[in-house]
């Protein structure tokens, strides 16, 4: 058993030990701690953090994996934020949630807060009998409170891989979604469903009745808000072409959180564990150029080198906020928790952790 009320170490000790030291640390602490702990790498991490995962993947599926590892009283998730708060939501009561930097955020999730949504949702009910024709679809890429006003709202989650199926049960249900926080996700899936795009607006938080008319309102089917994942914002239709152009008959794949100008123009448009598959997958000597963040491509580059794989922008696109779980910050969580300090736990309060739980739970439903 680990013990408990000793003295938290300080994360300045740990910022200027060399990378050699600290991967030697991380693994004693591992290897000290056992069974008590499981460590959680998203795609998206960087090498010298995902070489101690125990699992890695996309958020979700790394949440889940967690949860049904029950014996694991102790969850490290190299993740960002609203990952740590899924985990925490999906998991067992013996288990405690941990996420090595507080800072590790996402600029998409942040683009819509709790307070913008229920405004929203109040202007809508001026408009429309809103409990009725509305429906509320949040990607999972979102605070642990919109989920739960999902839940609250006979809405749902959903994720870049069944985003498609989870509008179809909106729309099974209620006439129309407000989708957020992200538009492109949604726009992209209501694209390859025929959605006219006069039946589709987006919602701009920051203005009355998110930039509308009732009018419009009255006839959209889809509200897309208006939010976007600042990495795959970056990518353009001249880097398709670029590519096709250098590089004759290859292939292009990106994710769906892109621009349509960009989906539009991919051969293959799916989530991370798409990507990763189809590239892994591909006969030997095919060419790739992959539209997603920068540590998974460079990861995909070397793991894969019967293919050739490119990063499909010129410009670094790598996720910042993710980028702050380093070395650092992971020896000071583990070796903190050997010693039984619990540093940067993540606590979903109770109710809300009640109401985001429905609306994962429907969605794994439909999944």
């Amino acid at each position: 058993m680990i013990a408990a009320e000793v003295r938290e170490l300080p994360i300045s000790d740990y910022q200027d030990l060399s990378q050699d030291e600290l991967q030697e640390r991380i693994t004693a602490a591992k290897r000290m701690l056992g069974d008590n702990v499981l460590i959680l790498g998203h795609n998206y991490q960087r090498d010298e953090v995902i070489i101690h995962a125990d699992l890695r993947g996309d958020s979700l599926l790394l949440s889940k994996l967690a949860a049904e590892r029950s014996t694991y009283p102790y969850v490290v998730f190299c993740g960002v934020h609203f990952m740590a708060e899924t985990a925490d939501v999906l998991s067992q009561s013996n288990q405690t949630v941990i996420l090595p930097d507080l800072a590790a955020g996402c600029s998409m999730a942040d683009m819509a807060a709790i307070e913008q949504v229920d405004q929203c949702w109040d202007e809508l009910g001026r408009v429309l009998a809103v409990e009725e024709e509305v429906t509320p679809a949040v990607y999972v890429n979102s605070a642990a409170d919109l989920k739960a006003f999902c839940g609250e709202h006979g809405g749902i989650t959903c994720t870049s891989s069944n985003a498609r199926a989870v509008m179809e049960w909106c729309w099974a249900r209620r006439e129309k979604i407000l989708f957020f926080p992200d538009e492109h996700l949604g726009r992209n899936m209501a694209n390859t469903m025929g959605i006219p795009r006069e039946q589709m607006i987006v919602w701009d938080p920051f203005l009355p009745y998110g930039g509308n008319t009732r009018d419009t309102i009255q006839q959209a089917r889809l509200i897309l808000w208006k939010g976007h994942c600042s990495v795959h914002q970056m990518f353009q239709p001249t880097h398709i072409q670029y590519f096709r152009k250098t590089y004759p008959g290859i292939q292009v794949i990106v994710h769906p959180e892109c621009h349509e100008d960009v989906v539009n123009q991919a051969d293959v448009v799916g989530s991370t564990e798409l990507i990763i598959r189809t590239v892994s997958q591909a006969p030997a000597g095919t060419s790739w150029t992959v539209g997603t963040e920068l540590n998974l491509v460079n990861r995909l580059k070397h793991e894969q080198t019967d293919k050739q794989v490119f990063f499909l922008s010129p410009t670094v696109c790598r996720c910042a906020t993710m980028f702050r779980i380093d070395a650092a910050h992971l020896c000071w969580a583990m070796e903190n928790l050997a010693q039984g300090q619990v540093v940067n736990q993540i606590r979903v309060p109770a109710d809300e952790k009640a109401l985001a739980k429905v609306a994962l739970d429907r969605m794994m439903a439909i999944s």
